[in-house]
């Protein structure tokens, strides 16, 4: 165990899931999926279609992200906040990269995708360059609060989402979900260093940053619906476009609790009313040299499994 501590990923099970921020180079080689992929989920549908309209705008996002924080990184000399800033720097650079990389199956998939990329591409590089430093760390704390509860409410509907998915695909998400958990409370702690006596604005940039992702996975969810022909069944339209909004209440009211003035996200509901264990058994799988770059059900099981073997000799 002493030894595991040491190891690059410093991260146990029992630890908090905001522990131990770990920069991991994987390559999912997403470039070599084709349109033919794109519907990842064959049972659910709507899954697949949903994070991928999600997935759209993230990339840009998170440029606008690793910018923010580069430049505030090098206006403090908090050493444990500079460190952990770096870790969500590199980890959100790799979301980023395998991003973009699925991205061109999407684009020959959904012919009509390529303007809304392109507009939000825009729309973040604008904002990269014109907002305020208040509003560049305002901003990415507002949009990272759904970024670990969407990661905390895929992986507890694991088997929704990902349990008959492409394994490569699959991996991908859980990789991406569990670390946005991890980095859960850094763009957080950012703000509140520098702004912290402004609450007001902090709240704000939530409302702002909910009506930026849902705008854009509105959008873009809208384009896949009609080129997967759903629109042309008025009562199946409607239920797919339910499930769209649905999905983003939940995060909306997931995010409540981030109102509060005593809030910190290591201290969210979904946080500390129990670990989610593919979550934490990702991480000690990972740490102990497990292949994470494809997941079918059995790996998943067996991810579980490393959860709940820690459990039990904690016990």
């Amino acid at each position: 165990m002493a030894s595991l501590r040491k190891s690059t990923e410093s991260v146990l099970p029992t630890d908090h899931p905001m522990d131990g921020i770990t920069i991991r180079p994987l390559d999912f080689r997403l470039a070599l999926k084709t349109s033919d992929d794109c519907i990842w989920n064959r049972r659910r549908p709507e899954c697949a279609v949903f994070l991928n309209a999600l997935g759209v705008h993230v990339p840009h996002f998170e440029r606008y992200l690793v910018f923010a924080l580069r430049k505030a990184r090098s206006s403090t000399q908090d050493a444990r906040l500079r460190k952990n800033m770096g870790g969500i720097i590199g980890q959100e650079a790799h979301h980023a990269h395998n991003y973009t990389q699925f991205s061109a199956a999407l684009f020959q998939r959904y012919a009509a995708l390529s303007g809304v990329d392109e507009r939000a591409m825009r729309y973040f590089e604008r904002h990269a360059q014109c907002d305020s430093d208040r509003r560049l760390l305002g901003f990415t704390a507002g949009y990272e609060t759904f970024t670990f509860l969407a990661g905390l409410l895929l992986l507890d509907e694991f088997e929704d989402w990902f349990g008959s998915a492409d394994p490569e695909v699959a991996a991908f998400w859980i990789w991406h979900q569990v670390e946005e958990v991890e980095h859960g409370c850094v763009a957080f702690d950012t703000y509140k260093h520098f702004y912290g006596d402004n609450e007001l604005y902090r709240k704000w940039m939530i409302v702002v940053a909910m009506f930026v992702l849902a705008r854009e996975t509105v959008v873009a969810y809208r384009v896949m619906m009609v080129a997967e022909g759903w629109c042309n069944r008025p009562w199946f339209a409607i239920a797919r476009a339910r499930f769209c909004v649905s999905m983003l209440l939940r995060f909306a009211r997931n995010a409540l609790p981030a109102f509060r003035r005593s809030y910190h996200p290591r201290n969210h509901p979904l946080v500390t009313s129990r670990q989610n264990p593919v979550q934490q058994g990702w991480r000690r799988f990972s740490a102990s040299g497990g292949n994470v770059l494809s997941f079918d059900r059995d790996k998943i099981n067996e991810v579980i499994g490393w959860a709940r073997r820690r459990s039990s000799d904690a016990q």
